[in-house]
């Protein structure tokens, strides 16, 4: 595994909560575990990964994703997947 991958994925756990994630290291990453992701017209993300998923706002203007709100559920979903720090590490 990429030491790229694990520091984005730990990227999305940090505390506090950060708000510069770049969304093409994001995805390379997901892909790297398995995800498989569609992006809209509408500028969404819809990621599968190990049968849950998730659709994600996409940035329109930078590269970074940088809602809250959107990185707090994308943290709950890959603990639901259970795609961590903790399960990286281990």
């Amino acid at each position: 595994m990429s030491h790229k991958h694990q520091a984005i994925i730990e990227k999305v756990f940090s505390h506090p909560i950060s708000t510069s994630i770049d969304w093409k290291k994001l995805q390379h990453a997901l892909e790297h575990f398995g995800a498989q992701i569609d992006i809209s017209s509408s500028n969404k993300a819809k990621v599968v990964l190990r049968g849950e998923e998730i659709v994600l706002g996409l940035p329109h203007h930078g590269h970074e994703l940088a809602d809250k709100a959107d990185i707090t559920q994308l943290r709950h979903f890959l603990e639901l997947v259970k795609l961590t720090p903790d399960t990286l590490n281990a």
